[in-house]
């Protein structure tokens, strides 16, 4: 017996599921969780509070990163690329698990907008799968990029008593320099300047507000 043939209607109510488990679901990482330095109780409500909101920036930066990995996986036009897509989305669950199990820890909260997060990044995903898949990696290779640099900043502006924290986010920033790595070397093509300044604009725009919202 043959097996159903995946139809393009098939698949977009499969990433419609992926979406609403994304928002309304906890994940489950499939790796172990990276902080294992004990919690230090000599952080100050202060540096706590600062964790959180950072911790808060990188979780929503992981609802964008699902919703991006799935609207280019849905107008991927190769299985190849599509699988690639697939493959990071799944990689990067274990990020919004680690973001989730740190915010909870430190007593905070995740964005109020994460549906409007999702919605905008999965807008910009399909734009850049439809676009090709050449500019589909680059769109990927960029991003991550960007991400490595976020990254990189809060490393740098949190408590330097927060290991478990550093912990996290330092292992998201590896993987994430990973993913660049390998939609360079699957073919991607260099984003214009304008481009790569509007994405960085955007990124600005969404981590401010989310630093607080």
């Amino acid at each position: 017996m043959h097996d159903k043939k995946i139809t393009p209607m098939d698949q977009l109510l499969i990433t419609v599921s992926h979406g609403l488990q994304t928002l309304t679901t906890r994940p489950v990482a499939k790796r172990s969780y990276p902080a294992d330095t004990p919690e230090n109780d000599a952080m100050s409500p202060a540096d706590r509070d600062l964790s959180a909101r950072y911790m808060r920036v990188n979780h929503v930066g992981e609802i964008c990163a699902q919703a991006l990995y799935e609207s280019q996986a849905l107008t991927a036009k190769t299985p190849k690329i599509k699988n690639q897509m697939q493959q990071s989305a799944l990689e990067e669950i274990d990020h919004l698990a680690w973001c989730e199990q740190r915010i909870e820890e430190l007593g905070g909260r995740k964005s109020l907008l994460n549906p409007l997060w999702y919605l905008g990044s999965f807008t910009i995903g399909t734009v850049a799968g439809i676009a090709g898949d050449k500019w589909n990696l680059g769109f990927v290779a960029e991003t991550e990029r960007q991400v490595v640099d976020h990254l990189e900043g809060h490393l740098g502006a949190l408590s330097g008593k927060d290991k478990r924290s550093r912990e996290v986010i330092s292992q998201m920033k590896e993987d994430e320099s990973e993913h660049a790595k390998a939609a360079i070397a699957a073919g991607a093509s260099p984003l214009p300047g304008p481009i790569r300044k509007l994405m960085g604009l955007t990124a600005m725009i969404m981590t401010k507000t989310a630093h607080w919202i």
